[in-house]
């Protein structure tokens, strides 16, 4: 396991998280109802981007994160994506922060799957840092921090040999070997399987510096070739063009870590496809039943584990859903505490009844054969939360 691997997660993971939010905020803005009283604007998206930013970015956060040390566990990361993503006014329920978690993992493990070279995780987080500069780039304070921290990644990883690059993406892949969560933006592209399986095309460029396969040369005693046979490769390949760039600027060739949300998909960019009337059409067709509300509410009370959210007692803070209605990772519904629900949207949070916290834990204990407590964060990672807790 690479001690040099959790830096190059956490701002993989991080920017995944904000490529997320950021595109559920506006979003939100776009929306039709322009009426709307307390309606999430540009500027509290922009106010929400450059907290956590700020935060992700910050110099003592960094030097902690830099040092050599274990990767964390997946419950550890959790904790401290999660203090990031509360760094701004907007606040996640633990349904919705799982959500966003399987999200940005399933990302991230699809890039490390299609990486080329190992070195190229790289690539992929000066891409992840490129995106994010570009969404604050009205804030030159926060430009020259990221900028600070990419000039650090260049410092660290650039020495790094080939074997030890192998190493931190072995880390990282044995790390999501057992996440297998299927998203919807993946299965429609044709990249996932239903089973969470990434599909691995057999074609495209050859990582730089290697060649296409299908030929076997043979060479005599002196070195010289004297033969070449040709073989089918099972593939269609070409040559890289040219190697991205490590640099603190340039082109990356790699587009794995761009923001995959930014861009539409096919059908929504041709206007002739679908007619305004047509999507409002469709959006009444999969408006939820109101009756339904009630039904789903009787049912988390009757199962005991499940409380309904009353915007009533909500913070001050925006709330942000994460749970799809329509779409698995799209159906965010994003509302401020004082406002009240809208009733096309079911929110149900998936906590802990307080009523039926006791004899559900008495029936989760007789199933702990041993007896043994859930094992905490321990001491890996304590440093960085207690940072976290003082910026």
């Amino acid at each position: 396991m690479s001690q040099r691997t959790l830096p190059l997660l956490i701002i993989n993971l991080g920017g995944e998280m904000i490529y997320i939010l950021d595109q559920r905020l506006r979003a939100q803005d776009e929306n039709d109802d322009k009426t709307q009283r307390g309606r999430w604007t540009d500027a509290d998206r922009k106010r929400v981007m450059n907290d956590i930013v700020g935060t992700m970015f910050n110099k003592a956060f960094l030097e902690e994160l830099l040092r050599p040390q274990d990767l964390y566990s997946h419950r550890a990361l959790r904790t401290v994506l999660t203090r990031i993503a509360h760094a701004s006014i907007m606040r996640l329920n633990l349904a919705s922060m799982d959500k966003l978690y399987d999200l940005m993992t399933m990302a991230f493990k699809y890039q490390i799957a299609l990486c080329p070279r190992p070195q190229d995780l790289l690539l992929i987080t000066f891409n992840h840092m490129d995106t994010i500069k570009e969404l604050v780039k009205d804030n030159p304070s926060l430009v020259n921090q990221i900028n600070e921290a990419q000039r650090q990644l260049i410092e660290v990883y650039t020495p790094i040999s080939d074997g030890e690059f192998q190493l931190i993406r072995h880390t990282l892949l044995v790390l999501f070997q057992d996440m297998q969560i299927r998203v919807s933006i993946f299965l429609k592209e044709n990249i996932q399987n239903p089973n969470g399986h990434f599909v691995l095309q057999t074609s495209g460029p050859v990582p730089y510096g290697f060649e296409v396969p299908g030929l076997i040369r043979w060479f005599n005693a002196k070195g010289r070739e004297v033969r070449r046979t040709r073989f089918p490769s099972g593939g269609s390949y070409v040559s890289a063009v040219r190697q991205g760039s490590f640099d603190l600027s340039g082109d990356r060739v790699t587009l794995l870590g761009t923001n995959m949300y930014s861009t539409p998909s096919p059908e929504e960019m041709d206007p002739s496809t679908t007619s305004k009337s047509q999507r409002k059409a469709k959006q009444a067709d999969t408006m939820p039943n109101p009756l339904a509300k009630e039904e789903l509410n009787l049912l988390a009370k009757l199962m005991g584990g499940m409380e309904v959210q009353k915007l009533s007692n909500v913070d001050a803070a925006f709330k942000v859903n994460l749970l799809a209605l329509d779409q698995e990772e799209e159906g965010i519904g994003i509302s401020e505490g004082t406002e009240h629900q809208s009733s096309r949207v079911i929110n149900i949070q998936a906590t802990q009844d307080q009523l039926a916290s006791t004899e559900l834990a008495r029936i989760a204990g007789e199933f702990d054969e041993g007896g043994i407590p859930t094992e905490g964060l321990g001491n890996k990672g304590d440093d960085l939360l207690a940072m976290m807790d003082e910026l």
